[in-house]
């Protein structure tokens, strides 16, 4: 079984500059959303995430360069991948987790569930231990995500654990989809974005 080693996130920032999250409410109000130069968009979002405009992608619609590019690297990552459903959303729990997104978690919750996980697992997660019933695999992704959202760089026995288990398009796309969701937790919770 994998050992997770919790720690508080941004353990590194000083105290004295430690953020107080106690707004419900995003930093940043959302655009609206109801503009004609954004309707393409909008549409395009909608029609690729279940016909929902999260919060996440109305702000990103503030910069619609920003939430085009954005939506093309999930919909890569969630739709277009062969890295298995299991792997990628055990390890979007995990980073959301480590980087104390809330909404990231939430959100990936129904995911999870439906990829096989029960919710004593997805609890343990929470808690930041390791779930019972997890695969050789699964204790390699989680190890390596953890390698990748904490220190960024990744031992090479960390990497060579997880290779055992993955071709190289599938280290490919574990490793982007790690990246992708730290870029997730990191904006949602510098905007203070509410899940919604």
């Amino acid at each position: 079984m994998v050992a997770i080693v919790e720690a508080e996130p941004g353990a590194a920032i000083l105290a004295s500059h430690r953020p107080s999250i106690a707004s419900p409410m995003a930093r940043t109000p959302y655009p609206d959303v109801d503009r004609p130069d954004l309707a393409p968009l909008v549409a395009r979002i909608k029609a690729e995430r279940g016909g929902r405009l999260l919060n996440l992608y109305r702000m990103l619609l503030h910069s619609p360069p920003i939430a085009s590019g954005w939506l093309a690297l999930f919909t890569a990552i969630r739709q277009q991948s062969t890295l298995s459903g299991r792997l990628r959303e055990l390890v979007v729990l995990r980073i959301a987790v480590l980087n104390g997104a809330k909404y990231e978690f939430k959100a990936h919750v129904p995911f999870a569930l439906q990829e096989g996980f029960t919710q004593a697992q997805i609890d343990a997660l929470k808690a930041g231990r390791a779930p019972d019933g997890l695969t050789d695999a699964d204790e390699a992704a989680l190890v390596y995500a953890e390698a990748m959202t904490r220190t960024v760089r990744v031992p090479d026995p960390v990497f060579a654990a997880v290779r055992k288990h993955l071709g190289d398009r599938e280290l490919v796309e574990l490793t982007a989809t790690i990246a992708g969701y730290n870029l997730v937790s990191r904006v949602l919770e510098a905007l203070q974005i509410d899940h919604g």
